[in-house]
């Protein structure tokens, strides 16, 4: 039935705390509710209507109170030390909801209109003066709330429709110069409100009917200050002080020697950057921001400038951050032999994997292939085809996760990389299968048997279903209970095992009569990521030429996606990243130390500025790195002719700065990512991006006894490459893997901060070395790279360079090509999506990872791309690696 409330006279206000009496607080006759507690816990306000019982009416408001008392209900503060109660607000209509500034100053409620048709937000002092309107929307505004910075406000307004209500924001200061109309910050029909900060503001709370049922339940999700700051007009919010409520939440600063870069110092920002509060982080989240909170207040402390022409440090980008489920996630199953349709629950008997396709699948049949294994033909093993004279083609493919229990052996390394669940769905779509449905499976004995919802952001989608079922599900399409199951799987198993007897003992087959249908809706879900940068001026002014070092400070979070190696009671534990990559961070936080405090004593430091980075998002793509080049170095940089659609590789001259203070240009850019387990030598990489690096090097690391390992190659698995494929000669250095990578067990205890040292002195040498420098270091192209870095070992070599950061997109957008490579010559080009490759659809980067193992060096292959939306075929001649 229709909402009402009674206004009852009799309610009155308490207060407890958990297992003590209670404590009346109001006593008058009266409606007293709806009340908030004051920060300092010293005021309390609340909604009433007591006056009207009181007060001498005349006949009409009598009769009014009689029938809508909510009309009479006023805003009052209780003294809860003195106990003075004194009224607020006077004005006809309701006065209610009500909440505390941040400060305890000002107090933010809605108002009805007199006849009750629409509400507005309102703030007034605690003392009853400067009452001041917020929106005049003209509809149902109501339950505001002050975000901790006190800078505004979020509340629920039914502006887009009676029945739709969101979530907008408006700013609690007006000025002339800035546009005070309210934000919007939900998009989705139905109900959307009621919201709360977290006392800290990284996270917003509040009621939606986004529920498979409609009805309405709790929301939280991690709140970016920093976008709704730019969408209100508002200035990016100053670093903590004392006062400030973030104070609290904020990594100390520590107290490091300004004079000498320092073991102990690079400990103490290691030991900053992996505390347990910043979780990990994984960009987009909050521990990430209080590491760049971190990061700025240090770069501010030893006399850096922001680097942002507007006195910010951080440089904000967005970035998909994850996925979720939308609405009207169905899955549907007909039996034949039951003649019944039976709708299956999500979450309790099945899951869409985050890289499914979304949309409609029709009922189709089931064709159970056990483990559906497919690999080639390896040494003296025989290739394996699980698909092998049976027809899926418009049907769903059921197979069990990952491979036997039972395999062993080579024969288990030999056929791991064709269990992944990527790999499963691409053959089965190569196949023609409408969807695939995993099923763990007794025997698998994984830790969460519907496969977890997680976001692999360097991979796009497919085009066909695929979804995690349970087993009792999987049991039920077999017409079989879980122990039957069990033992299906182990036959499944025994075909892969070494013994002829058993290899008869499963073969894969349609299951009949069961038909299953489904809509699958998933949701990307968008987040911000910082980095963090602060520019040293070496001049009265600032420099035309400018020396970039940088590190990024992002890691895995607990191990959310796929990168993380983490095992057994390891799996979802912080990830801690100290060498990877809170060393490198370190280092650069030092070097710049060290020169703020030599030019502050007036020591000369040569004629460039230095830029001081700390990059997010590289453990997703290099996207931090990747966004700041797109924004800051100027494409259009080549002398004589026209500018290139993407970057060129070739140009010599130096990389301009967009927007950057004084429109100063990156001429070299060194980076640090690994390097806190110093053994005996440094890997230094980039030295084939210029001919000036071998000699400058020699010279800068003689003095201190430091062992270098020079490698040529320029295109790295590092931020170093988002700079070397637009233009700028780069060094990077590492001191070389190790079986903690990617695993909650990368601590600070295992770090080697003296070496860590001798690598911050040697990039000291080498930046002082670029500044004073009379020319920047010229810039090389290099035609292959000069070692083979890949991971999967492949013998072909294309030249392409792939956007890892890419989302949204169906194939592999290129950044690039590698000059004088097979893709150059075929006529491939940056921006160009790989759709195929010999005759194979590309739907993700995970297929072209595969495509290319097919392919022969020396002979001809097919490449479609989509180059503004035209599909071109190209012929490419692939090169050898070796």
């Amino acid at each position: 039935r229709r909402y009402a409330w009674s206004y009852d006279p009799h309610y009155d206000l308490f207060k407890a705390r958990p297992s003590q009496d209670l404590q009346r607080l109001t006593t008058a006759f009266g409606y007293d509710a709806e009340g908030s507690i004051s920060p300092d816990g010293h005021h309390l306000v609340f909604a009433s209507n007591r006056h009207a019982y009181t007060e001498d009416l005349d006949p009409e408001d009598r009769e009014r109170l009689a029938e809508d008392p909510s009309y009479f209900i006023d805003l009052y503060r209780l003294d809860l030390r003195s106990g003075e109660i004194e009224r607020l607000t006077s004005t006809p209509g309701y006065d209610g909801g009500p909440f505390f500034s941040p400060d305890g100053q000002r107090i933010v409620w809605r108002r009805f209109s007199e006849d009750g048709a629409h509400a507005e937000i309102m703030t007034i002092g605690l003392d009853g003066t400067d009452e001041r309107v917020l929106t005049t929307l003209g509809v149902m505004s109501w339950a505001p709330y002050y975000h901790p910075s006190g800078d505004y406000i979020i509340f629920t307004t039914n502006l887009q429709g009676f029945d739709n209500s969101e979530l907008y924001l408006v700013r609690t200061r007006m000025d002339k110069q800035a546009d005070s109309q309210p934000v919007r910050v939900t998009s989705r029909e139905g109900f959307d409100g009621l919201p709360v900060f977290s006392p800290d503001g990284q996270q917003l709370l509040w009621t939606s009917n986004q529920t498979s049922d409609k009805k309405s339940q709790l929301f939280i999700s991690d709140w970016n200050d920093r976008a709704a700051r730019k969408l209100l007009g508002l200035r990016p919010r100053q670093l903590p002080s004392e006062s400030d409520g973030l104070s609290r939440a904020s990594l100390p600063l520590p107290a490091t020697q300004r004079t000498a870069i320092s073991p102990i110092d690079l400990e103490a920002h290691v030991r900053a950057l992996t505390d347990e509060q910043t979780e990990g982080r994984r960009a987009g989240t909050p521990g990430e921001i209080l590491a760049s909170d971190y990061l700025a207040r240090f770069m501010d402390s030893i006399g850096l400038q922001a680097a942002d022409p507007d006195g910010d440090f951080l440089h904000t980008f967005e970035f998909t951050s994850g996925v979720s489920l939308g609405e009207k996630n169905e899955l549907q199953l007909t039996s034949d032999a039951e003649g019944d349709l039976r709708r299956l629950e999500i979450g309790s008997d099945w899951r869409p994997l985050a890289f499914s396709r979304s949309g409609e699948i029709p009922a189709s049949p089931i064709v159970f292939l056990g483990y559906g294994l497919t690999a080639p033909a390896h040494a003296d093993v025989h290739a394996l085809d699980a698909y092998a004279d049976l027809e899926v083609n418009d049907r769903w493919v059921m197979v069990f996760r990952g491979l036997p229990p039972s395999l062993e052996g080579g024969d288990r390394q030999r056929l791991q990389r064709y269990a992944s669940l990527r790999y499963k769905a691409m053959v089965a779509r190569d196949h023609g299968a409408r969807g695939v449905l995993f099923v763990s499976g007794p025997l698998g004995k994984y830790r969460n048997e519907l496969v977890p919802l997680r976001f692999d952001a360097s991979l796009s989608g497919t085009r066909i279903g695929v979804l995690s079922i349970r087993d009792h599900f999987a049991a039920r399409l077999l017409s079989m209970d879980e122990q039957g199951l069990e033992e299906i799987q182990r036959q499944a198993g025994n075909l892969y095992g070494s013994s002829d007897d058993l290899a008869e003992a499963f073969l894969p087959f349609e299951i009949k009569g069961q038909d299953l249908a489904g809509r699958i809706a998933l949701e990307t879900v968008r987040a911000s990521g910082n980095n963090v940068l602060g520019r040293l001026q070496v001049g009265p002014q600032p420099s035309d030429e400018i020396i970039l070092l940088g590190a990024h400070y992002d890691h895995l979070g607990r191990g959310q996606g796929s990168a993380s190696l983490a095992s057994g009671s390891d799996v979802g534990g912080i990830h801690f990243g100290a060498d990877d990559n809170a060393s490198g961070v370190a280092v650069i936080l030092e070097i710049a130390e060290d020169l703020a405090y030599r030019r502050d004593q007036g020591e000369p430091l040569g004629h460039r500025d230095f830029l001081f980075a700390a990059w997010s998002g590289e453990e997703l793509g290099l996207l931090g790195s990747a966004h700041w080049v797109a924004e800051n170095v100027d494409p259009h940089r080549i002398s004589g002719g026209s500018a290139p659609d993407t970057p060129n590789p070739h140009n010599t001259q130096t990389a301009r700065l967009v927007h950057a203070s004084g429109g100063a240009g990156v001429v070299a850019y060194l980076n640090f990512d690994m390097v806190g387990r110093l053994r005996e030598s440094v890997v230094i990489q980039g030295i084939g991006s210029s001919p000036a690096w071998p000699g400058l090097l020699e010279s800068a690391a003689a003095p201190l006894g430091l062992s270098i390992i020079p490698q040529a190659d320029s295109y790295l698995p590092t931020d170093a490459t988002s700079f070397y494929t637009s233009g700028i000669p780069i060094l990077s250095a590492f001191t070389g893997n190790h079986s903690q990578y990617h695993t909650p067990l990368d601590t600070l205890d295992r770090l080697n901060f003296p070496g860590a040292a001798k690598i911050a002195e040697l990039g000291l040498r080498v930046s002082q070395a670029l500044s004073s420098a009379q020319h920047p270091p010229p810039y090389h192209a290099q035609e292959a790279p000069s070692t083979d870095r890949t991971r999967s070992g492949f013998r072909v070599f294309l030249g392409t360079v792939p956007d890892y950061a890419q989302s949204g997109i169906v194939g592999v957008r290129l950044t690039g090509v590698k000059p004088a490579g097979p893709a150059e010559k075929a006529g491939l080009r940056g921006g160009d999506i790989i759709v195929e490759v010999d005759e194979r659809p590309i739907d993700n980067l995970y297929d072209y990872t595969y495509a290319l193992e097919a392919l022969r060096v020396g002979q001809p292959a097919k490449i479609v791309v989509l180059r503004a939306a035209k599909r071109i075929i190209f012929e490419i001649v692939p090169a050898s690696r070796d």
